[in-house]
């Protein structure tokens, strides 16, 4: 058997589209291709990829994607956005695997119904309680790796900290009528992100349910550091549960081994936050290797917030893990 290395890496395109006229799309994709190509990763977990309709009447497709991804290392990679007929218009999370994907779902309320809130502020009061949904599914792969493993891979993109509508507490786009009509939308937001993450949690479980060993990566943007709610939630600690039994179901968040100066994605008015996350379970931490954030240009999205950007507000995280394959399997370049 030979010892060899593997990539995965999670990456917020920020709403990669090439329908839209600003930025030009060429743009886009020379500032992008060299942030993926420098990855180097044999898996990529992305957000925020849209879709767009060849014509009209046809399902949507990843044009976008596929067009950033040509002629780079990913070109002849397998690509999926889950197992609905179309994907979605907007913020799609995809994964881009060098090895088959064998199966590939989306999870939206399969396994944790929507949340029923009776709303406080809305006008006219409800007299029902209102359904809270998820607004992203989570996405899930398992891939098929050349040790024979199967590799389960979840990528999501949870709910941000920015007030959910309240029926008559908009004055605006922006502008809400009352502080308690923003305070009851931030808590739904609050309700979908957390809701989110338990969904996520229950997958991960069934999949120990399966085998106590299986290989797990939970990737993606959390819009969340490693203390709020939604990541509690996903990783499960046994700090967390008070039950040491439960130590063999934590998801490890790779980031922490990388130094905290260092420990950051996203630039947010001049604060550095840990908003991208890569967990992993106990068999797969086992075979980390390093870990990094390419954070180094990255630019502060409240800058920029109100004119178009070819960047990502986002920075990449990767790791590598350990991989034995029989010696004389040759990894294509």
């Amino acid at each position: 058997m030979a010892d060899t290395l593997f990539r995965i890496a999670t990456f917020n395109l920020e709403n990669l589209d090439d329908d839209a006229d600003e930025p030009p799309f060429e743009e886009r994709i020379a500032t992008l291709r060299p942030q993926l190509e420098r990855l180097e990763a044999d898996i990529l977990c992305l957000q925020e990829v849209d879709a767009q309709h060849p014509v009209k009447s046809e399902p949507r497709t990843l044009r976008a994607l596929t067009r950033l991804l040509a002629g780079t290392r990913y070109a002849g990679y397998h690509v999926t956005a889950g197992d609905a007929p179309s994907p979605a218009d907007r913020h799609n999370p995809v994964i881009v695997s060098r090895w088959p994907i064998r199966a590939a779902r989306l999870l939206r309320h399969q396994l944790v119904p929507p949340a029923r809130v009776r709303l406080a502020t809305a006008d006219p009061v409800p007299e029902t309680d209102t359904e809270v949904g998820w607004d992203r599914p989570v996405l899930h792969a398992e891939v098929e790796m050349p040790d024979g493993r199967i590799l389960h891979v979840l990528d999501l993109h949870l709910r941000a900290p920015i007030a959910a509508p309240v029926p008559g507490q908009k004055a605006g786009a922006q502008t809400w009528r009352t502080a308690a009509g923003w305070a009851e939308g931030f808590y739904l937001a609050s309700i979908k992100r957390a809701g989110q993450a338990l969904e996520t949690r229950m997958a991960v479980d069934r999949l120990f349910d399966a085998d106590p060993d299986a290989l797990i990566v939970v990737a993606g943007d959390c819009n969340a550091d490693l203390e709020q709610t939604a990541v509690r939630i996903i990783r499960a600690a046994p700090d967390f549960t008070g039950n040491p039994e439960l130590a063999n179901r934590v998801l490890e968040p790779l980031e922490q081994a990388i130094p905290e100066e260092r420990r950051y994605t996203v630039l947010h008015a001049g604060t550095a936050v840990l908003l991208d996350h890569l967990m992993t379970s106990p068999r797969l931490t086992e075979r980390l290797r390093d870990v990094a954030i390419h954070n180094e240009e990255l630019t502060d999205e409240v800058d920029h917030a109100d004119e178009p950007s070819p960047v990502s507000y986002h920075a990449p995280v990767v790791a590598s893990f350990s991989l034995q394959i029989p010696a004389s399997s040759r990894r294509e370049g």
